[in-house]
């Protein structure tokens, strides 16, 4: 007996050391199924201190994160567009197959796809209790009972406190194209209840194993924020954006239709209105105040002993310009506006990982379902990132692609961004030599074979826009491109100031 319990001993001794060194490809939450801890961020582009992509921002919880798990540096949205980016990561389907382009219709009233498994939904039907606050899916989509999206659902998104009228005076007199700081607290904003409700959230111990989705409304606009966090970027020492003068003229006219008529206003209004350093600033604010956000939560879900069983997903739906390209806003194929943080961090995890390979916002599901071992889906057209999750620099098997309203695509491979217009116009970057995308290499035929090695993962379905599509909505047909209903004509000029609702 003796011996037995000897042996019995150095067994599990042997097994204990077999578990802290497995990979995440061994699946180390075989024997129980992880929390899930889902962070989403809206309109934030790569101005997270761990990304480099604004020397001056401040993210400390963020970055705290990424030393955790891996971050994907190369990591790119679907869609620029909040209601089809949300719509393709949460059905892991693309754009191009569910014709979701712009902020409607929702994919149930797509009748094609009102039957879709959606990430929650697949969760919820392998044991997961599900909770929601914030924004996670579009506009309100996901908040009823009837929806069968959440078991549990929070406050939503919301701007909170506003001043009496808008701070300033932009073309567009829409109420959310906005920026600056008036006197108002921090807990008056819509994101402060959304984490204050994760954190009461994870201390009143939610049933295991969880889904718990947070989804954070800054730094869209209005970018509202208090002077705390104001001050914290003087205007004296701020830097803007980089930026190049003529940086268009190499571009193709179709590159405009994408963002054609829209409230967010141009460069060319931000400098003559003096207003491009106060929008930098309230965007690098409203990312300092949502990163202290994230950080309550995080400390939350620590405080409760979560943090040794839960999977931490942070990412946002698209980027956004601040001047780049002459526009602010969404709505292009450049990086600017598909790169996104993408963080996955948790037990189990290789941590201080940095990824340079393409990732896709639509690989987040498929990624979810082999960390937390359940069955694949199928249906799903992402690719897990387990691969890079246990070693960043497996080679991912295609770039990724990033598609704006009918049959208008980027597809970014590590080195390179390609972009095919509707009408067959193209653009070509080398995105190690030219960061900033200011040189389109189209024409230079030294680089046709770069161009025929990305042509080929255009996407073969491209479905025409979904019944009931609209708001920022393109077309092209008979070789006339239509925005929202109206043709533009080719001797059209282009709008210097977007005027659209």
């Amino acid at each position: 007996m003796k011996a037995a319990g000897i042996v019995q001993h150095l067994f599990t001794a042997v097994w204990a050391m077999i578990v802290l060194v497995s990979s995440p490809t061994d699946n180390c939450f075989a024997q129980e199924k992880p929390n899930i801890l889902f962070i989403a961020i809206d309109d934030q582009n790569d101005w997270i201190g761990c990304m480099d992509g604004h020397p001056q921002i401040k993210t400390p919880h963020i970055d705290g994160l990424a030393t955790q798990g891996t971050l994907f540096l190369n990591a790119h949205c679907q869609s620029p567009l909040c209601n089809a980016s949300r719509t393709s990561l949460m059905t892991g389907l693309r754009p191009s197959t569910t014709g979701v382009y712009g902020l409607a219709p929702t994919i149930r009233q797509v009748q094609e796809f009102s039957d879709v498994v959606t990430l929650p939904q697949y969760l919820k039907n392998n044991g997961y209790t599900t909770y929601m606050a914030g924004k996670i899916y579009h506009g309100g989509y996901g908040r009823q009972k009837t929806h069968n999206e959440f078991d549990f659902v929070g406050p939503p998104a919301e701007v909170g406190a506003k001043p009496e009228k808008k701070l300033v005076e932009t073309p567009s007199p829409h109420p959310l194209v906005d920026w600056g700081t008036f006197p108002h607290r921090d807990e008056d904003k819509g994101d402060w209840e959304v984490a204050s409700w994760g954190v009461e959230t994870l201390d009143a111990k939610p049933k295991e194993p969880f889904f718990l989705s947070v989804g954070f409304f800054l730094p869209h606009v209005p970018c509202y924020v208090t002077q705390k966090w104001y001050d914290m970027y003087p205007e004296e020492t701020l830097e803007l954006p980089p930026f190049l003068a003529g940086d268009r003229n190499d571009t193709p006219r179709f590159s405009w239709y994408l963002h054609w008529k829209l409230p967010e206003p141009r460069q060319d209004f931000l400098v003559e209105s003096s207003q491009w350093k106060n929008l930098v600033r309230s965007y690098l604010a409203s990312t300092t105040f949502i990163d202290a956000q994230i950080g309550r939560v995080l400390d939350a879900l620590e405080r409760n002993d979560y943090d040794d069983n839960t999977i931490i997903v942070l990412w946002s739906d698209h980027g956004f310009h601040l001047g780049e390209k002459r526009i602010t806003g969404k709505n292009t194929l450049w990086d600017r506006s598909t790169r996104v943080p993408l963080i996955f961090a948790g037990p189990g995890m290789l941590q201080g990982q940095t990824c340079t390979q393409p990732a896709e916002l639509l690989d987040m599901y498929p990624t979810l379902l082999e960390l937390c071992g359940l069955p694949k889906n199928e249906a799903l057209e992402g690719l897990s990132l387990m691969p890079q999750l246990k070693d960043p620099n497996t080679v991912r098997e295609r770039p990724a692609i990033t598609t704006h309203n009918h049959d208008n695509h980027g597809i970014r491979s590590e080195n390179w961004r390609y972009i095919q217009y509707a009408d067959g116009s193209e653009e070509l970057y080398d995105m190690q030599a030219d960061p900033n995308e200011w040189t389109n290499l189209i024409g230079d035929s030294k680089h046709d074979a770069v161009i025929e090695q990305h042509r080929r993962w255009l996407p073969n379905v491209n479905q025409k826009p979904a019944p009931g599509s609209k708001h920022r909505i393109l077309t092209f047909e008979n070789g006339d491109a239509i925005w929202e209903g109206t043709p533009i004509e080719e001797d059209d000029s282009i709008p210097e100031i977007a005027n659209g609702k």
